[in-house]
């Protein structure tokens, strides 16, 4: 899927639109918890509390669900769209560093304050869950239903707080209290040492940037992510690694404009390029990304130069296996998102001998109508192939059970399998379907499947909702191939990193733990019956190469992941907030001693897509 992140990776909810001019609310959803009060005197209302106070030295207010009056504070950005308000801030701070000066004020309509105005605000103090309570992450302190008096126009801002690599700590969060389910909420903030307490006690506050390296390219929410810590795991196209669980890169920071894009277009950015200047304004949080710079000035982005990539051409005895998740492909899709997702197969892939798709859809794209034949699908996109002068490929695949493997609803997205008859065979052999297992014999010495192309176990509870792995056999110059394509269940479900459990609870992890045990316990029967056995398991594994599942997979020597044989700073298939992961892998089995790995990087670093994944091509003899 896509990068998470999760069915947030994919199928996050638009909440905001360009339509009219102006950014506009889609839906919004969030927890808003007041606790009532719990005695008289809590009854009444706190007159002219600071905001300090309010924001208290930890993530959570004391005075929660409180009437607060006349609170005072210069207000140092305006919000008019999606969830609308402003925030102030008190100009004389009380140098303690865990409590925040800043506080949002949430209006609901359209805020009638100004930048520089001096007010008092009375309402209802709040801690605001954005996405929900249950989705496990963490609080936006506010007041609502305020009731606003300006007591003049025009005031200086008090000085913005400079974020960049010598402020930022290098630990990203303070570890759980374990006696409240691993929540942070109750912990004295520790800005000095952790990036996630600084973020929270600068929680409304002006904050400003200076040049920044772009991490997550812009996108359609009008949003792009910097990297404030430009030297922490690197990588080759400018962005920031997502290296390990406890490498979360904590000078990622996402980046929206509080200028309505009728006004100002947001700009459009690469990896790699920079946000030069000062960009400054209010630290907000939200559900898709964690602490935010909503920019009341915004810098100007300088392109960095960065280009695609292309894979060299696999030489004649050279057999070039490759994968692509093309997002949701149907005949519903424009010709020219056809045109270009083939010209990458020709170009960029240099024409692969067996290419493994991922997320073909249905004839009906996302319409729900019991439609599961994808001959449309894909006969419009190797016809795009042979126009854009690559091969004439042949494919095989197996339709689903209609509703019965996940993805975008009506969809019901498959494993495809391409390739070129002018340079691999297929190997057929007929009764697969959507529910019967194909198996392994040994036939003079060899293995073979019962059924290619056939599906692994798809009535095993691992592969419930799921894409079920399809597999095949090839034959290159006379040697037999076994392909494994796969598409693993998406990380919906899993707490963000910045949640407010920590560590998060990655739950999604589960279900893909099963399903590489499955593939893994399907490869090893491959190799009992034919040590030898040249085996590619391949596709959008849905996680990252130091994770456990990437350990099932390779149990016992079955496989490895190619993605190890990359330098470091190459090791990325998806940009997911600013952190470039591995979500896609082609893992080999023992008989392949030899091979080279590309990720051939054309999507995910770009602000302009085709698809939101990079594909990847393996090349050996066999």
């Amino acid at each position: 899927m896509s990068a998470a992140q999760s069915a947030a990776h994919r199928f996050r909810p638009h909440r905001r639109s360009a339509a009219v001019g102006a950014l506009v609310v889609a839906g919004l959803c969030g927890t808003l918890l007041a606790p009532p009060a719990s005695s008289a005197a809590d009854a009444q209302a706190l007159d002219a509390p600071r905001i300090r106070d309010l924001q208290g030295s930890t993530r959570l207010s004391p005075y929660a669900g409180r009437q607060v009056t006349d609170v005072a504070g210069i207000v140092t950005g305006v919000r008019t769209y999606g969830s609308r308000g402003f925030w102030i801030q008190d100009p004389e701070a009380d140098g303690s560093a865990a409590t925040s000066e800043g506080i949002f004020v949430f209006t609901s309509s359209t805020p009638r304050v100004a930048v520089g105005d001096d007010v008092l605000v009375s309402g209802t103090v709040g801690e605001y869950y954005p996405g929900g309570a249950a989705s496990g992450g963490q609080s936006l302190t506010q007041i609502s239903r305020p009731a606003v008096t300006v007591r003049s126009s025009g005031n200086e801002l008090p000085a913005p707080v400079v974020l960049d690599a010598d402020t930022v700590p290098d630990r990203y969060a303070p570890a759980g209290d374990p006696a409240a389910d691993n929540s942070v909420e109750g912990l004295q903030l520790d800005p000095a040492a952790y990036a996630l307490d600084l973020y929270e006690a600068l929680e409304g506050m002006n904050v400003e940037i200076g040049d920044a390296p772009v991490a997550g390219p812009s996108t359609s929410f009008f949003e792009l992510w910097v990297t404030l810590e430009p030297d922490t795991n690197p990588t080759a196209g400018g962005g920031t690694r997502y290296a390990s669980y406890t490498a979360q890169n904590p000078g990622r920071l996402k980046i929206e404009s509080l200028v309505p894009v009728a006004q100002r277009p947001f700009p459009a950015a690469d990896v790699g390029d920079v946000l030069a200047g000062p960009t400054s304004g209010p630290l907000d949080y939200d559900e898709f990304g964690g602490y935010l710079l909503a920019a009341r000035s915004l810098g100007e982005v300088v392109p960095g130069g960065l280009e695609p990539e292309t894979t060299r051409p696999q030489r004649a005895d050279e057999l070039a296996v490759a994968t692509y998740n093309v997002e949701n492909l149907h005949p519903g899709n424009s010709q020219e998102k056809f045109d270009r997702l083939a010209a990458a197969v020709v170009d960029n892939l240099a024409a692969p001998d067996i290419l493994a798709l991922e997320e073909i859809q249905d004839n009906s794209g996302p319409t729900d109508d019991g439609t599961v034949a994808a001959d449309l699908t894909l006969q419009r996109f190797t016809d795009a192939i042979v126009a854009a002068g690559g091969p004439r490929y042949e494919w095989r695949s197996i339709d689903p059970v209609d509703g019965a493997d996940g993805g975008q609803p009506g969809g019901n997205i498959r494993n495809v399998f391409l390739f070129n008859p002018e340079r691999v065979s297929f190997t057929d052999r007929a009764g697969g379907d959507a529910t019967t297992a194909t198996g392994v014999v040994k036939e003079r010495g060899r293995a073979h499947l019962t059924l290619s192309p056939g599906r692994i176990d798809p009535a095993d509870a691992a592969w419930e909702d799921s894409r079920k792995p399809l597999a095949a056999e090839f034959t290159f110059r006379g040697e037999t191939v076994f392909v494994i394509a796969n598409h693993f269940t998406s990380k919906g479900g899993d707490q963000p990193l910045y949640a407010r459990h920590q560590p998060p609870v990655r739950s999604s992890e589960e279900q893909r733990l099963l399903q590489a045990q499955a593939v893994n316990a399907f490869v090893r029967e491959i190799r009992s019956a034919q040590r030898t056995a040249q085996v590619v398991v391949l596709g959008d594994i849905n996680d990252f190469e130091f994770s456990a599942t990437t350990e099932a997979l390779e149990a016992g020597g079955a496989l490895e992941s190619a993605v190890n044989s990359l330098p470091r700073d190459e090791r990325y298939t998806y940009v997911f907030q600013g952190n470039s992961q591995v979500l896609d892998q082609t893992l080999v089995s023992p008989a392949i001693r030899r091979y080279d790995y590309d990720i051939v990087h054309i999507n995910a670093e770009f602000a302009d897509q085709a698809s939101d994944h990079d594909p990847q091509v393996l090349r050996f003899r066999p």
